[in-house]
């Protein structure tokens, strides 16, 4: 096994204990001893660097890094597949229609797989091969899945998954064409996340990739503002991410705190966290302060659907410590923004990612209603879109009968 280097530690998000990092070690033990199942994961861990070390690293190269640079396993081991680099549009149409200026979408459903769950997979993918592990275990709506399944093909890897029997069929299919073996479920995510744990629990030689518990995962998911940042030159005004269970967030966070610790920044640009109004768990800790008891999620964005945000008490360290926002949307906001980004620019979204721009939207429409028009919209301004909209054509057919432009 590969010796991993000591450049970075594991460091607890709620008591800040510090650990060396290894395969074994996915949460906080003494921050995780408290868990209540009902609750989100506690004892999270995330990556923090030496930084002055890294910086001097990055100095060595005179200014020409890459997200490689920035990553907790070396390049040898990742997978020969073209995660990341994805597009940073620039639309112009949507710019016309909207009559505002400034505004760009990054598109990560030009992944390999079709979602920006590529870059997760991927670093726990080289970092299991790193460390000899063969298998890698997750549970996932869709994305994860099909995005585990068809990089651990790549990488060799032997792949098993937990899927909602709900889960859209093309990302099942996709699943099984990856050749990963797919465990369909009754009942929700968190019933499959549960399962997963249990799977890995009694299978020690299986890397876990589930989201939150695998440290690598919120890691994985930083490069989107690592790229965001090479692509426009410098960090944006505000960034639009749809928010499930927080682990997506917590990445985009991680990245531009990378950037800001390595004095490449001056300050961590508003995040606004968008969510459906029917799985909203994030939303409303945010207002009440805690995280209520287990309440179903109904949403026509699969993606983002669930009962307890796994991510949850990091996600809502982040947002506070940095002055994030929540914007809640319907189903048929999702929809009508899913339609509208298509029609008007050719960018064709999974409902999950369109949440995002329907977020950009209602924050428009606000703001225009207050007055603040121009002001608003100084930018830049970046839409995070996180899947392709072939991942799922049942929700686009219902987009297509709401007889909206």
């Amino acid at each position: 096994m590969a010796r991993i280097e000591h450049l970075f530690r594991y460091r607890c998000h709620l008591c800040g204990r510090e650990y060396d990092p290894s395969p074994e070690l996915l949460v906080c033990p003494a921050c995780h001893a408290t868990q209540d199942p009902k609750e989100p994961l506690r004892g999270v861990l995330e990556v923090y660097w030496d930084y002055p070390s890294l910086r001097q690293r990055l100095d060595g190269k005179g200014g020409k890094w890459d997200v490689f640079d920035l990553l907790p396993v070396e390049r040898e081991f990742f997978p020969p597949i073209p995660v990341g680099n994805t597009p940073l549009w620039k639309p112009i149409g949507l710019w016309k229609q909207l009559g505002v200026e400034g505004l760009y979408l990054k598109d990560d459903g030009a992944n390999p797989t079709g979602s920006l769950k590529d870059r997760a997979s991927f670093l726990v993918a080289a970092f299991a091969r790193k460390v000899g592990r063969s298998a890698v275990a997750v549970a996932s709506t869709g994305n994860a899945a099909s995005s585990m399944a068809g990089v651990g093909a790549a990488a060799g890897l032997k792949v098993r998954i937990f899927m909602p029997k709900s889960a859209p069929l093309a990302k099942r299919v996709q699943s099984l064409l990856y050749g990963a073996e797919v465990t369909l479920v009754e009942g929700t995510y968190d019933d499959a996340y549960d399962a997963s744990l249990e799977y890995c629990l009694s299978h020690r030689e299986v890397l876990s990739r589930n989201t939150a518990q695998q440290p690598l995962t919120i890691e994985g998911k930083k490069t989107v503002a690592l790229e965001i940042y090479q692509d426009l030159g410098k960090a944006p005004k505000r960034v639009y991410l749809s928010v499930g269970d927080g682990v997506i967030l917590a990445g985009v966070y991680r990245g531009f705190e990378d950037l800001f610790r390595l004095g490449m920044i001056e300050k961590i640009p508003e995040i606004v966290a968008v969510q459906a109004d029917g799985s909203s768990a994030i939303a409303r800790a945010l207002e009440k302060g805690f995280f209520e008891k287990r309440i179903g999620a109904h949403t026509v964005a699969d993606s983002i659907s669930v009962d307890i945000p796994r991510n949850g008490y990091f996600a809502i360290e982040k947002l506070k410590g940095y002055n994030g926002r929540v914007i809640l949307v319907s189903d048929r906001e999702i929809l009508e923004a899913q339609k509208r980004l298509a029609s008007w620019t050719g960018l064709f979204s999974e409902p999950a990612g369109a949440t995002a721009f329907a977020g950009y939207l209602k924050d428009l429409r606000v703001s225009l209603d207050e007055g603040e028009g121009r002001g608003f919209q100084d930018g830049p301004l970046v839409v995070l879109l996180t899947g392709n909209g072939l991942k799922d054509v049942e929700s686009a057919l219902k987009a297509l009968s709401s007889g909206q432009p």
